[in-house]
């Protein structure tokens, strides 16, 4: 019976959710370790807001490094996908990408391109060119297999270019939930489908039927606004990472798990301040930018009648002294 719920409220529900589903008739070693397990998601359950950090391998639609983060999704029995994977036809890639996940793998091209052994320079180069062309992190393997492994009717979470997507099968094929800020105004506009690796999907509504937007114009803008504030998000998720860093010559030794557990805590604690005020900061920016941005256009219709009364001098006069907003 709610149309807006906010961020505070949802972890509240997911919290107790997890709270919910401990499972009741469990051994004493099963219920230790569904304990821990549901300390570390709830330690994690805060960066739902801003972001998760996966690592995925590229050898199966479902194969991440097993994290913390990857947790919230087992308790909360979420199944967790992403189709970036080598296909197994090609051997000199299966060869250089092996079982490693993604940060391994950059770390083995760093580590071939210094080498002095040439099979591993060009080990090192092969890995580098699949990271490249397959930027898109899809391909058309890892496609096929998420069309097989996504049971019919399955709701479940995609991960792609750094973004989490609720993903569906419907008829045998694959739908991502529409969540651009350009189709706010698109009521009809529920769906896209995931038919290549391309992002040029057919959108469709809540009962999986063909609805071009009706205005392509307003939807490129909020397109753009979503990139816009995608990117901004980037740099704060990569601030964090680096904040993250922790410079252990500075603790003291000695120090107990709960004084290091407080210090850590506050320093969380700091981070997420300090994101929000630069969430308000940047929202407030954009208000200025659109309430300065509206009576331009006004004053800049207005003059389109009087320039043609007034003559050629003052048109040249008016145009000196206005500025347009793009």
């Amino acid at each position: 019976m709610m149309e807006i719920i906010t961020a505070e409220q949802l972890m509240e529900y997911l919290g107790d959710y997890i709270l919910d589903a401990k499972p009741k008739e469990i051994s004493e070693i099963q219920r230790l370790n569904y304990e821990q397990n549901m300390s570390d998601a709830m330690a994690i359950l805060h960066k739902l807001q801003t972001g998760l950090d996966v690592n995925v391998k590229f050898t199966g639609v479902r194969v991440f490094e097993y994290t913390p983060e990857c947790i919230v999704f087992d308790l909360l029995d979420i199944p967790l996908y992403h189709g970036w994977l080598v296909d197994p036809q090609v051997a000199d890639i299966v060869k250089a990408v092996g079982n490693c996940s993604y940060n391994q793998l950059v770390e083995k091209i760093i580590s071939c391109k210094q080498s002095e052994n040439s099979e591993l320079v060009s080990e090192g180069f092969v890995a580098e060119q699949f990271l490249n062309n397959t930027a898109t992190q899809l391909t058309y393997h890892g496609l096929c297999e998420l069309t097989s492994a996504v049971q019919e009717g399955e709701l479940c979470v995609f991960f792609r270019n750094n973004h989490f997507s609720t993903m569906t099968k419907y008829k045998g094929q694959l739908y991502l939930l529409v969540t651009d800020q350009g189709f706010l105004t698109e009521e009809k506009v529920v769906w896209e489908s995931l038919h290549n690796v391309d992002g040029d999907g057919n959108f469709c509504d809540s009962e999986f039927h063909l609805r071009p937007p009706s205005d392509p114009e307003t939807v490129y803008r909020g397109q753009q606004d979503q990139i816009d504030q995608d990117y901004l998000m980037a740099l704060s998720l990569q601030q964090e990472q680096q904040n993250q860093e922790i410079n252990w010559e500075q603790i003291p030794e000695g120090i107990s798990d709960l004084e290091l557990a407080k210090k850590l805590q506050e320093e969380e604690d700091r981070r997420a301040s300090q994101y929000y005020q630069e969430q308000e900061q940047a929202a407030a920016q954009v208000q200025q930018v659109q309430g300065a941005a509206s009576p331009a256009s006004t004053r800049q219709s207005g003059s389109n009648e009087r320039k043609r009364k007034e003559p050629r001098e003052k048109e040249r006069e008016k145009e000196k002294n206005s500025c347009v907003l793009l």
